[in-house]
Order: C-alpha cells, then structure tokens, then sequence
C-alpha cells in the first residue's frame, strides 16, 4: 500500500512522498491558471476545474481567488457556486452535491495530524472525506473540519466551525457548529409567495 493509498484509507501517512508532492504541484499550477483569469472568465476556470478535479458537473461557477490542495480528490455536482477565496484543502476526498452554494471565504477542511508532538513533527498526517449533500448552502467564514458530512438542503450560518454530522434539512450555526431548528414548510411558504411574482417565475 503506498502514501496516497494511506491518505485515502485515512490512515497515517507522509505527505513528502514523491507521488504526492508531484500532485501538488501539479494542483499548484492550476491555481496558478484560475487565479490569473480575469473576474468574468467563468468558463475557463470550469475548463481548468474539469482537467484537475476527479469530477465536475456542469453550470460551476467559482470566484477567484480560489484554493484546493490537490484538487485530483474533488467531486463537485451540478449548479456548484462558490464565492470569492475559498478553500478546499483536499488531501483526502471532497464530495459536494448538486446545487450547493458557498460564500466568501469558506474552508473545507480534509487534513489533520496527530495530537502527539513527536509523530506529528515526524511528518505524519491523516485526512479524512468531507461530504456535502445536495442543495446546502454554507455561509461566509465558515470552516468544515475533518470527516464531516453536511446532510442535504441544510444552512449553515456564517462564521460557524463544524465539527460533526449536520442532518439534512437544518438551520445550523455557531462554534462549534450546532443545530438551531429543523427547516419546515413554514420557510418555503414564507419565500413562495415572493419568489412566484419574481420575474424569474413568470411564463410567457
């Protein structure tokens, strides 16, 4: 079993093997492509997504600058956005939905290391999957840590530090991250009314 197969079981492993230092810098090089784009260049960083991420859906859109580790472990659905300076720090899989919006400066955080100093400064780390289900949105400020999966269509509120399972279907927010209601068909009936008379809504 080598590093990269470690990384991915979530076991111990050494992020100075020659397999992975090469994806980096390969990850490396195309931010270097996206963040030199101009603001209105959506296309081409899609293009640049599609040729270094594992999967990419269609209609992603995402500001720059924009930041991932490796990027070869990134699934993103369709109808991704992400807002301005977001971090997606890869080193093991990170798997977003369809139609999940990200504010500014969101973090999704995959990687860790021991809590003992001397294997720590050994240069062992571990990483753990971070999921995002369909439909969530997550707000500005927010950081996602290690192994943490976001159920479909929840909130997650500004400025939040997640640390565990958020179930779908929640508004939840704080640090650390906690659930503060369910969302119910009250919200829905709330925005529908509004949302019908949106010129967006009408047929012609």
């Amino acid at each position: 079993m080598n590093e990269k197969d470690r990384l991915l079981r979530g076991d111990l492993y050494f992020s100075g093997d020659p397999e992975l230092v090469k994806m980096h810098q390969a990850a490396r090089q195309a931010l270097d492509f996206i963040n030199a784009t101009k603001y209105d260049e959506f296309e081409k960083r899609y293009l640049i997504l599609k040729q270094i991420c594992k999967s990419v859906g269609s209609n992603v859109n995402v500001n720059k600058p924009f930041h991932f580790d490796y990027g070869a472990h990134i699934t993103i659905g369709d109808r991704f956005y992400a807002n301005y300076d977001c971090l997606l720090l890869d080193a093991n899989e990170i798997i977003i939905g369809n139609d999940v919006f990200f504010g500014p400066k969101v973090s999704l955080l995959t990687a860790g290391h021991p809590l003992d100093a001397p294997i720590r400064i050994s240069g062992l780390e571990f990483a753990r999957r971070i999921v995002i289900e369909d439909g969530v949105w997550i707000g500005g400020n927010v950081v996602v840590n290690p192994g943490v999966t976001i159920g479909r269509n929840s909130v997650i509120g500004s400025g939040s530090v997640v640390t565990k399972d958020i179930p779908p279907n929640c508004l939840v927010y704080g640090n650390p991250c906690r659930v503060i209601r369910e969302i119910t068909d009250a919200d829905h009936e709330k925005f529908a009314l509004e949302a019908s008379s949106h010129p967006l809504n009408q047929t012609k």
